[in-house]
This record gives structure tokens, C-alpha cells and sequence, in this order.
């Protein structure tokens, strides 16, 4: 990693989705987690104070030195015991159907392969297990889908790979999981922030 994507990107990360607006969505997400969760893309631990009170354990998958840094005092604060497990999405350190549930949020943006790590998810997930998402990207206006396009480039460059067109669903529906619950909205703001914030909430089952 370069010094902007290791040390800058994740200090913007930790302050945008930070925000008080995105708190309900990461409490929908969050909301039926159980047992041993795995989450991919932990970044500085936002969702520790949304885990639920049947989450017995964390494996947190995070590539960022400096993300998993930002995490230390939420971690250290949290109820549940946190571990690092691993640095990459798509190829996953974990013996298969060894954890009750899986966890995404604002993660699968940069994610290279994004459908190869959601089938590494579905791979160590128990029959029964469930993906929890929240996720941002490809909206449903025409108008703001060509501003997508449009800033995509950029917003991938700034952002270090950040995608802002991925079809949420699409991807988990190709990884082999069946999606059950989803909404799909944008996040508070006026219009010009519509491009990048167009939210998929959702769980899917193994199939």
C-alpha cells in the first residue's frame, strides 16, 4: 500500500462513515448477528457498539494497518472479544461452516473480487448462516446512475478503489447466496451527494 491509501484513505474512511446517519443503517444490518460473527472490512470497528447481544465472538478481516489502529479503543471498550483474521476478503484463513454469521458494511466497494470474497464468505458460513450487508452503490435513477459513471474514476483513484456502480444484490446473488430481506435507499443529503450514496440493506441465507 502507498503512504496516501495506507495512512490517509483510512482517516477519511473513519470520519464519512462515521456519521451519525449512518448509525440506523448499521443498526439494521447488525440486527439478528449471531454466535461466531465474521466480519470482512472491519476498517475502525463502527459497528462494535451495533453487535447485538447474541454475537459471542468476532473475526475481524481488515487489510489496513492504520484502519485496524483507528479501531483499538472501540475494540477494547467492546463486550465481545474482537480477533484480526486476515487481511484479505478473497481468500479467507478460515476452515469452512466455522462461523453462525457473516458481516458487510460499506465494504465491498473496494473489494477487487467482490464476488470471489462472497463466496469465501458463503464458504466458511454453517448450512443456516446468514450474510448481513449494508452497502452502498449502484442506484436505480438514470440520472445519478450516469453521474456514477461519470465519478466513478475518480472516486477510485481518491479512494483507493472504491466502486460506486457495484449491483449489491447482483453480486451476493452470484456468490451463490439467496437474498431474503433487502431495502435499498438514499442516504440523507441534499441531491449533488446522491451518487454516492445510494444504501442496499440486507440479509441473505446460504443456499
Amino acid at each position: 500500500m502507498g503512504i496516501w491509501a495506507e495512512h490517509v484513505v483510512p482517516r477519511i474512511v473513519e470520519k464519512s462513515c462515521g456519521m451519525k446517519e449512518i448509525g440506523p443503517f448499521r443498526d439494521e444490518a447488525c440486527a439478528g448477528l449471531t454466535g461466531r460473527v465474521l466480519e470482512i472490512g472491519f476498517g475502525s470497528g463502527h459497528n462494535v457498539d451495533h453487535y447485538p447481544a447474541e454475537v459471542t465472538a468476532v473475526a475481524a478481516v481488515e487489510p489496513s494497518d492504520t484502519g485496524w489502529r483507528l479501531s483499538e479503543r472501540r475494540r477494547e471498550r467492546s463486550r465481545v472479544p474482537i480477533e484480526r483474521s486476515g487481511l484479505d476478503g478473497q481468500a479467507l484463513d478460515a476452515a469452512d461452516a466455522s462461523f453462525d454469521s457473516a458481516l458487510s458494511t460499506f465494504s465491498l466497494c473496494t473489494i477487487p473480487d467482490p464476488v470471489q470474497a462472497l463466496r469465501e464468505v458463503r464458504r466458511v458460513l454453517r448450512s443456516g448462516g446468514t450474510l448481513h450487508f449494508a452497502e452502498h452503490g449502484l442506484a436505480p435513477d438514470e440520472r445519478v446512475r450516469r453521474w456514477q459513471h461519470r465519478l466513478e474514476p475518480v472516486q477510485r483513484r481518491v479512494a483507493d478503489g472504491c466502486h460506486l456502480t457495484r449491483d449489491i444484490p447482483a453480486l451476493v446473488t452470484e456468490a451463490g447466496f439467496e437474498v431474503t430481506a433487502l431495502r435499498t435507499t438514499y442516504l440523507p443529503g441534499p441531491a449533488p451527494s446522491r451518487p454516492f450514496g445510494y444504501v442496499y440493506v440486507g440479509r441473505a441465507a446460504r443456499a
